[in-house]
């Protein structure tokens, strides 16, 4: 079961690292002062990457924890 663990590790590694890349691209969208129309586009796409990587993180977690208790 530790293959599992090691493995849901990467996974919530792989979705944290995503994360960090919505907060970066948010970031920059509220530096360039866009208008309102862009700044909302932008941010749409980075919302679909959100969840994306949120899921990753949970279910790397959920891996982690599950190899845990199968130990």
């Amino acid at each position: 079961m530790e293959i599992l663990i090691w493995a849901g590790a990467t996974v919530s590694m792989i979705g944290l690292a995503g994360l960090v890349y919505c907060i970066v691209i948010a970031a920059q969208a509220k530096r360039a002062k866009l208008p309102a129309d862009e700044m909302r586009a932008r941010l749409q796409r980075v919302v679909a990457i959100n969840l994306g990587a949120l899921f990753l993180s949970v279910i790397g977690l959920m891996m982690v924890v599950i190899g845990i208790f199968l130990r």
